[in-house]
């Protein structure tokens, strides 16, 4: 089991969009039971909130579950627990850094979502944006690559 943390700065929008539909794309490719995902914030803005509208709506409109999250920020003890801990942009890679691995990353486990794709680069955030299309195309590039990365077709 190849287990995900999502980071983003307040855990309602980017990083709760990558966790759901990278649990969808797992579903249909059959691979549930090979891969788990969740999702944290670096800050503690959001805590204890659900999913943003805007993101939930996007969700909805793609044909993706989402379920009851709540906001959590992640934890010295989530860079033992995870595998991977993919941030969604530049910032979020330094704050994780600061609050997990303040020894730096010696196990190469934390990158940006898209640095798996062909053109690496930051996610926009939305919050700020208002563009949940151009975030949820930039979530499905980063996942799916990510997933062509880790379970390559046969």
């Amino acid at each position: 089991m190849i287990k995900i943390l999502f980071i983003c700065h307040g855990n309602i929008c980017r990083s709760p969009m990558a966790e759901y539909v990278l649990r969808h794309l797992a579903a249909q490719r059959g691979l549930s039971g090979q891969v788990e995902a969740h999702s944290a914030a670096t800050s503690t803005e959001e805590i204890g909130n659900g999913v943003h509208w805007g993101t939930r709506q996007k969700l909805r409109q793609m044909g993706v579950p989402c379920g009851g999250h709540r906001a959590v920020q992640i934890t010295r003890a989530d860079y033992a627990r995870y595998d991977l801990l993919l941030g969604m942009d530049s910032a979020n890679i330094r704050n994780m850094l600061r609050l997990l691995a303040p020894a730096g990353d010696p196990d190469g486990k934390v990158r940006r979502l898209l640095d798996w794709s062909a053109r690496p680069r930051d996610i926009a955030d939305p919050w700020y944006t208002g563009d949940f299309d151009a975030t949820y195309a930039d979530v499905l590039e980063g996942c799916t690559a990510l997933l062509d990365a880790l379970f390559p077709a046969r």
